[in-house]
């Protein structure tokens, strides 16, 4: 009996150690599981974020940039997209075709890099909360995206909605398990990104459900202490402009008054309690809320933003605050994007010219584990020969910062010069403006004393609009220094608005200054506008509104050769779209050998088949049907134009296969 109990006993410890081992094996795969396919990157904010695909400056970013990023030992990049305005709209918000040409560029450099992309839906307000009835947007635009890159590599993910808000746990959780669904209708290869009500808090995921689809990726952001990393914020309600030097960790010592317009508010409770959340253990505190979140259920997790901003904090306590949370997060196996790259909370030293060879905060990189790449300090040299201002797109080292009520459209399709666009500009008010920056800083002063000049196209739709075009000099730290402008103003004296085309070459010469507008006031000419340092072009309607009138520029150049020629002899009186695209079918849809397009209108059309770059490939003309070979074009996405005699189109995007 003695041996026998051995032997059960022994052989039930051997069971033991089995499934303990078994059970060990299990939740080792379990917690690999849980690991987000990457670990730290970079927010790319301000450029997908638009009121409308006509804003987006396609060219703000470019491959290198993308491999520059990589540089620094990124593996992923959070692409925040104002997505629901690249659409047409209420009520079936269809995203516009121009959209998907300008987003596969990112997508592909993506690809190309093997750097994983977040597609991250950020048509959000922070003042305003989430309406129950975003779920009907939501359902309507995510299943296009999920379409259109359906085939594409896995490095490519989609998250539903940043930072909803205003709305309840249980309204949101179920809103965003029906677009999981909607998306997952399409594609199933994808993964998705969720998140909690509350601004994505870490502190409401526990009232978010694990939900069925195990292809999902949990993530929160993290901005506590709030009262340290945005400090100076004008946006939050109360604004917090005024705080400024709040330290971290803190210190009695080292602590600012309360401003005045912060008292008796929700701010004045959280500077009262600064003492215990301004602390080291209470960030890790906070963050382990979200890593409780991630082991206890099994799930992956993501932070998706952090940071400070940097305009009233202290930079030494920013760095500090920086390296307590990225390396945390790190330990606590959680991947990770940082808000932002270029921006307020960015990794550039503030005022400077965001140059990634110049400008790193190479202590901001250092606490967030970055590779340092070396820097030189950057100076201004004088332009020798002229450059690109616009030609179908913004040139390098410009950015659009247009201000006022008017339509601007960098994309216009209504009979350009040449190539696939123009720039028009409709229902401006008095001082709006076109307003392109330099960056950096612009030294025209050489190809002034070469006569060189600002040349372009311009039309317009009745004479009794006019308007200025300005170049702005940089204010500098000089005393009784201001942003002087220099000045030309065009009206139907100079120029005929007879809705054709007109060229104008301008000498850089016959610009006049005028004066400067600083702190609301205005300052009468000095003599002081200085060439050297040119921070922006502006075209303004500085006389009088546009009321119903509407201009269009095209092929803006600073240039010595007065060579251009009118190419487009059409006339415009206003945007001719032909919205009905049942007149015409373009088939087969995928597309592998051939396309067949046939109208059903009279008359003679021209088709012309686009890149995702909005480059021609093949332009034609047929009466009724006719049949392109497409055989030699690499599978991808293409746009297919189609227009009338009277100008007005159709475009069609259609998917060439292998």
């Amino acid at each position: 009996m003695q041996t026998l109990y051995f032997f059960k006993k022994s052989s039930r410890i051997k069971n033991i150690l089995f499934i303990s081992v078994l059970l060990l094996i299990g939740s080792f795969g379990k917690l690999q599981a849980q690991e987000a396919p990457f670990r730290k990157g970079i927010n790319l904010t301000n450029w997908f974020q638009a009121a409308s695909v006509r804003e987006v400056q396609i060219n703000k970013y470019t491959r290198k940039d993308f491999e520059q990023i990589k540089s620094l030992g990124c593996d992923v990049i959070r692409l925040p997209i104002n997505l629901h305005y690249m659409t047409s709209g209420a009520p079936n918000y269809t995203l516009e075709p121009l959209f998907f040409q300008f987003l596969d560029q990112p997508v592909q450099w993506a690809e190309e890099l093997n750097l994983h992309l977040i597609l991250d839906n950020h048509t959000f307000d922070p003042i305003a909360n989430t309406p129950p009835d975003i779920e009907q947007i939501l359902k309507k635009v995510w299943p296009q995206v999920a379409q259109h890159y359906r085939n594409r590599s896995n490095l490519l993910y989609y998250e539903v909605l940043n930072e909803p808000h205003g709305i309840s746990a249980t309204q949101w959780n179920a809103i965003q398990q029906k677009v999981i669904n909607a998306i997952r209708a399409v594609d199933t290869q994808h993964t998705i990104i969720v998140g909690a009500t509350n601004f994505n808090s870490y502190q409401s995921m526990a009232e978010m459900p694990v939900y069925p689809d195990t292809n999902l990726i949990y993530t929160f952001h993290f901005y506590d202490p709030f009262l340290f990393t945005h400090q100076g914020a004008s946006w939050v309600e109360p604004s917090m402009e005024p705080l400024a030097q709040m330290p971290f960790p803190y210190q009695a010592t080292n602590m600012p008054a309360l401003p005045a317009t912060l008292k008796n508010t929700w701010l004045e409770s959280a500077y009262n309690q600064y003492s215990t959340d301004g602390t080291v253990a209470k960030v890790k505190e906070w963050i382990d809320v979200a890593a409780n979140f991630k082991n206890t259920h099994g799930v992956k997790v993501f932070c998706g933003e952090f940071g400070v901003l940097a305009t009233n904090s202290p930079s030494t306590d920013r760095v500090n605050w920086y390296q307590t949370v990225r390396s945390y997060l790190e330990e606590k196996n959680i991947a990770w994007t940082t808000w932002d790259y270029h921006g307020g909370f960015g990794l550039f030293k503030p005022g400077g010219n965001d140059l990634f060879h110049h400008d790193l905060n190479i202590p901001l990189l250092t606490a967030l584990g970055f590779n340092l790449p070396p820097q030189t300090d950057f100076t201004i040299k004088p332009d020798t020969v002229g450059f690109l201002i616009y030609d179908d797109y913004l040139g390098a080292g410009l950015s659009n910062e247009s201000y006022g009520s008017g339509n601007v459209n960098f994309y216009s399709p209504d009979l350009p010069n040449n190539g696939n666009y123009s720039i028009s500009w409709a229902k401006a008010e008095q001082y709006n403006s076109i307003s392109l920056n330099f960056k950096p800083d612009k030294d025209l002063s050489e190809l002034r004393k070469k006569a060189y000049a600002l040349d372009f196209f311009v039309r317009g739709t009745a004479p009794g609009v006019n308007f200025d075009l300005r170049f702005i000099d940089t204010k500098t730290t000089a005393p009784n220094d201001h942003p002087w402008r220099a000045v030309i103003t065009l009206d139907a004296q100079k120029v005929s608005f007879d809705g054709r085309w007109h060229h104008l070459h301008i000498p850089l010469t016959d610009f006049a200054e005028q004066g400067a507008w600083d702190n609301n006031q205005w300052y009468n000419p000095e003599g002081k506008f200085d060439w050297r340092r040119i921070d922006r072009l502006e075209i303004t309607s500085e006389h009088a509104a546009f009321n119903n009138n509407q201009l269009w520029f095209d092929n803006v150049y600073l240039t010595d050769q007065d060579t251009a020629q009118v190419r487009q002899p059409g006339t415009v009186t206003g945007t001719k779209k032909n919205q009905n695209k049942s007149a015409v079918h373009v088939y087969p849809n995928p597309a592998r050998n051939h396309l067949t397009i046939k109208a059903e209108t009279n008359g003679k059309l021209t088709y012309e088949i686009l890149d995702n770059l909005g480059r021609v490939l093949l332009r034609n003309s047929f009466q009724s049907q006719t049949e392109v070979n497409i055989l030699t074009f690499p599978a991808g996405v293409y746009l297919v134009k189609l227009t009338q005699t009277d100008h007005s189109y159709t475009i069609h995007r259609m998917v060439k296969v292998d």
